[in-house]
């Protein structure tokens, strides 16, 4: 079996070293070999040993540095990032509502800035970008989201700019890098 070299840092040694404290201190004996990886991986924030590799291992195959940028969840975004294609479309609306909310980044990353779009014209917009055929749902998404505006009358829609979330900034980058690889 081979192994894998995961890259371990943090931001914050003192940090890490009082987790490190509080965590052998509350033991009787010093723990064993896995304890001491779960011990070591959630100093740095993840839930478990299993967790940490998980996102190193998702940080890799998604081309980002290979210590996790903080803030992006890798594994959330590799799991949206199958729901894609190679040309970025929208395979398939995911289940879970974090996925889909995710899943809105790229689309409201494909609508022009600063233009007015009637239903018709936002719906033919979205429909261009993902492959299951119900923009009504993505539009709705978006609006409740707060990537989208619409007037009461839904007859006027506009995209609203804002920074995308860190999870929805690196999946646009997948994306993006899957699409000019491809």
């Amino acid at each position: 079996m081979t192994k894998t070299t995961i890259p371990y840092a943090t931001d914050d040694v003192s940090a890490l070293a009082r987790h490190l404290s509080k965590a052998l201190a509350a033991r009787d004996e010093l723990p064993g070999h896995v304890e001491m990886l779960n011990i070591l991986a959630q100093a740095t924030g993840a839930r478990n040993f299993q967790h940490f590799r998980a996102q190193a291992v998702a940080a890799t195959r998604l081309a980002e540095a290979p210590v996790p940028e903080p803030g992006i969840d890798h594994v959330l975004v590799d799991r949206v990032l199958g729901h894609f294609d190679d040309q970025g479309r929208l395979i398939r609306w995911p289940t879970r509502p974090g996925h889909q909310d995710l899943a809105l980044w790229p689309i409201w990353g494909a609508i022009p800035p600063g233009q007015n779009f009637t239903e018709i014209e936002i719906s033919r917009l979205i429909q261009a970008l993902h492959l299951f055929g119900d923009p009504a749902i993505l539009r709705r998404s978006m609006v409740a989201a707060g990537l989208l505006s619409r007037t009461l009358d839904c007859r006027d829609y506009r995209r609203i700019e804002q920074q995308p979330k860190p999870n929805g900034l690196a999946l646009i980058r997948a994306l993006s890098s899957r699409a000019r690889a491809g």
